[in-house]
């Protein structure tokens, strides 16, 4: 098989062992089409498609009794296996096939950049510029129903008493015991003059 390039000049030669009564070259095409060329039974008696003394994509060349079929420049409408036919004692002969195409060209797939580890993976480091607090960094997103992801920071905070913080409760204690011993102090001043008064009451007037 020939691999001509785009626009390079081609020559084949006719491989039929004896010629006497000249060849004619024809190529079978892609689609199974039979496609004349040209009939030549010396330099001087050559004949192209339709019947043309010349043409302007091919060439006959006779060496050593064998027409050569001369493709000028090749294109891709030149592509295809030609054969060489000649004529022996009324019987057509045939010469072994001869593909002629262009190469294939094949691109390269594209490589697709793999990211280093130094610059992919995110460090502790990164994480505590993005956000300073230490305790960040032990945060676990869990799944949720509403798909919103709950820390165990978060999950601390849940339940009867969510409303009220941890760090709030010393104080709210020590608020409570101030004022328990605020209304048990009330509570002894009131019996005392209720006391005082009942006394007082009691006590027999001068005459």
């Amino acid at each position: 098989m020939k691999h001509p390039q785009q626009g390079q000049r081609l020559e084949l030669e006719c491989r039929i062992p004896r010629i006497t009564w000249g060849a004619s070259w024809f190529r079978l095409e892609k689609d199974g089409n039979l496609h004349f060329i040209v009939s030549s039974n010396s330099p001087q008696n050559t004949i192209f498609h339709e019947y043309k003394r010349i043409s302007q994509r091919f060439e006959v060349s006779w060496r050593d009794s064998s027409p050569w079929l001369v493709v000028k420049s090749f294109t891709a409408q030149d592509q295809g296996i030609y054969f060489c036919v000649t004529n022996v004692n009324q019987v057509l002969h045939f010469s072994s096939g001869q593909p002629a195409f262009l190469p294939v060209t094949t691109t390269a797939a594209p490589t697709i950049p793999v990211a280093s580890t130094q610059g992919s993976q995110v460090t502790k480091k990164d994480i505590f510029w993005h956000n300073p607090d230490p305790a960040a960094e032990h945060i676990t997103p869990t799944a949720t129903t509403q798909g919103n992801p709950v820390t165990k920071r978060n999950s601390t905070q849940q339940g009867p008493d969510a409303g009220i913080s941890n760090e709030n409760t010393p104080h709210f204690c020590h608020d409570t015991v101030i004022w328990v011993n605020l209304a048990g102090t009330c509570l002894l001043l009131l019996l005392t003059a209720i006391t005082i008064n009942i006394t007082h009451c009691r006590r027999p007037s001068s005459p």
